[in-house]
């Protein structure tokens, strides 16, 4: 990790996203990941709801959603919040990603949650965006 590069959180739907399904906006993200071309941040809720999203929607087995969340680790960090936030009450998972993109300290929260995280746009100093949104601003 860096210090000129991009730090950046994807939410987990992004990830699932990345990972499942080739060719989309997630997966370029991801791709700028592999190429160390911005850096990527995880905490310890992010991984475990990855994990149990491929079990239970995606039918993998405990050792498959293990496999890729280990592969996810070679390209990024894991960071531990030391916040605890409740700006989303709907919702309350969806705080767990804005810890972790303040622990990163993040430039960029990368998601799909049209219902509770893009509405607040920004917070803290954080950009938080679409995946489509986020490679129209990057330019590597």
């Amino acid at each position: 990790m860096t210090q000129d590069r991009l730090r950046v959180v994807l939410d987990t739907n992004v990830l699932l996203s990345a990972l499942l399904f080739p060719g989309g906006s997630p997966d370029q993200i991801f791709t700028l990941v592999r190429r160390q071309s911005i850096d990527l941040y995880f905490s310890p809720f992010i991984l475990d709801e990855f994990r149990r999203v491929l079990r239970s929607k995606f039918l993998h087995s405990e050792r498959e959603a293990s496999t890729r969340a280990a592969y996810l680790l070679h390209f990024g960090q894991i960071v531990e919040p030391q916040e605890r936030l409740t700006v989303i009450t709907a919702k309350e998972d969806d705080n767990r990603i804005l810890e972790c993109a303040l622990a990163a300290k993040a430039e960029y929260l990368v998601t799909g949650d049209k219902a509770h995280l893009l509405p607040l746009k920004r917070f803290r100093g954080i950009e938080i965006v679409s995946p489509a949104e986020f490679l129209r601003f990057f330019n590597p």
